[in-house]
């Protein structure tokens, strides 16, 4: 097959796997996520091969609802790409981007190619913004966090394990996570395409809490 022809079977074997997955990592995110990425590769450059397979791919096995993701990932990339006819050195590539994709608290980001650099800003892009603020939610209340407690405060993470396990109200995942990713992302086009969304997150804030601090008169 073509690499086009690759592409178009990969994508409708990921509508149909992920059609009802209901924590924000749905197929539409994959897809999001897949258009951002060409979108920042075409200004970037790197291989639009592993891009688009690297993007399409990066939710395969996630750690917040698989155990042992990376080699659950690792070898559901590998058959995957492998059915379809993609040579081994594309194989190993898409799953260096998937492997090191995750924000896992920001500890520490061990991505070595341009090609997971582009899919990790375009990941982030998705955590951010209008968009970003409707899937915490969402996948905060699928795990049963509440909306906001405000005696409890943000953590700050020493590894990626305590931020896989550390459970807190949804409030606190902006300042945990969110509002980081802007001066994390990687290239210079993911940083100036992270402006917007996250000033609306701020303005979110703002309007959150001072709804929260109802006044008596």
């Amino acid at each position: 097959m073509s690499e086009k022809e690759i592409i178009e079977a990969l994508v409708n074997q990921l509508k149909e796997e992920f059609a009802n997955e209901a924590t924000g990592h749905d197929w539409y995110h994959i897809e999001r996520v897949w258009k951002l990425s060409k979108i920042i590769c075409e200004k970037e450059g790197g291989d639009n091969f592993v891009v688009e397979l690297g993007a399409l791919l990066h939710d395969i096995a996630d750690h917040k609802f698989v155990e042992n993701a990376d080699a659950v990932a690792e070898e559901r990339i590998n058959i995957i790409l492998s059915a379809l006819g993609v040579e081994q050195t594309i194989i190993d590539k898409v799953q260096h981007v998937v492997a090191n994709c995750s924000f896992k608290g920001g500890v520490e980001n061990k991505m070595k190619l341009l090609e997971g650099l582009i899919v990790q800003d375009a990941d982030r892009m998705e955590a951010i913004g209008a968009i970003g603020i409707a899937r915490t939610f969402a996948y905060g209340g699928s795990v049963g966090n509440p909306i906001y407690d405000p005696t409890v405060p943000p953590t700050e993470f020493k590894s990626a394990e305590e931020y896989r396990k550390k459970r807190s109200h949804t409030i606190n995942h902006f300042y945990e996570k969110l509002l980081k990713l802007k001066d994390g992302m990687n290239t210079k086009t993911g940083k100036a395409m992270a402006e917007e969304r996250h000033l609306f997150m701020t303005q979110f804030l703002d309007q959150f809490y001072a709804e929260w601090d109802v006044k008596l008169n």
